[in-house]
């Protein structure tokens, strides 16, 4: 056992000001269950009063970036447009455009989430929707969302898929849970893709936090612009083991924030069990 130092907490705005780019964490960050997060839009105010760029950065596969910023502007906050989102969806359409040709993209998710692979030109299918007469055709699984189809039969299908058919299996969100209230949490895609691979012996792809890929999609842009080098951004996030390890290991300073899966009452605890210390806490992404 080792004891650290009680946990200080950083003031937000002195933070930020030490960075020309911001990158955020979406849910737990910015909004939660009940809406936006109080007195977030200050920040984004803040950040175009003093003209610094900002990605959010999310694992978030069930709708498009379109209409991802479209639900942020509906809340006020205006500021985010779509060039804005970097999700983990588009990781899994680069792969697709990259590795799979032709024949069927099956997919568990909402019809919403399957603009990802919808706009790599390929044919896509709900798993609900296979058969013994078009299964042979499918040459990838993609697990998109936690809602829109059976978890009965549509898990039952995809599992005799991967058990029948030597193809990708894709887990574009790797969460395993998030948030619904103060007191519970929901099965996200994550979890669901680890119970398959328990059953079938087969590894998903994961795209998302904590890997490095997401970052890196992001940094490609920015690079782009201008030059910049990764000590000039700083990662927001509210989730120690995907916003902020992911953060730690492609190279950025990091802030938890404690207004999501990360509460006052029990940081301190979590970062000394996982061992996966931010640059900075503070108490909301508030400035």
């Amino acid at each position: 056992m080792y004891k650290v130092a009680a946990m200080q907490l950083s003031d937000f705005r002195s933070v930020i000001d030490q960075y020309d780019v911001i990158f955020f964490d979406s849910y737990g960050v910015l909004r939660s269950y009940e809406g936006l997060v109080p007195g977030v839009e200050r920040t984004f105010a803040l950040l175009e009063e003093q003209g610094k760029e900002f990605f959010i950065i999310t694992n978030d596969a069930s709708r498009s970036p379109e209409l991802l910023a479209a639900s942020f502007q509906r809340q006020g906050l205006q500021a985010i447009q779509p060039q804005h989102i970097i999700s983990s969806g588009m990781l899994a359409k680069e792969f697709l455009d990259l590795k799979v040709n032709d024949g069927i993209v099956a997919y568990l998710g909402t019809p919403n989430s399957a603009h990802y692979i919808d706009s790599s030109g390929l044919h896509t299918l709900p798993v609900s929707q296979l058969s013994d007469e078009n299964m042979h055709r499918v040459n990838a699984l993609v697990m998109l969302d936690d809602e829109g189809f059976d978890w009965f039969s549509d898990l039952n299908k995809a599992v005799n898929l991967l058990r029948h058919r030597t193809i990708p299996a894709i887990a574009a969100n790797p969460d395993n849970s998030y948030p619904v209230n103060n007191h519970d949490v929901s099965i996200a895609v994550g979890a669901l893709a680890h119970m398959i691979e328990k059953v079938v012996g087969k590894k998903f792809i994961r795209f998302g936090k904590p890997d490095s890929q997401i970052f890196m999609f992001a940094y490609e842009i920015l690079q782009a612009r201008r030059p910049i080098n990764k000590r000039q951004i700083l990662m927001i996030g509210d989730t120690l083991q995907t916003d902020i390890l992911g953060g730690n290991k492609f190279g950025l300073d990091t802030m938890l924030v404690l207004t999501g899966n990360t509460q006052p009452r029990d940081a301190e605890s979590r970062i000394i069990a996982t061992g996966i210390v931010p640059t900075y806490i503070c108490e909301a992404a508030v400035a």
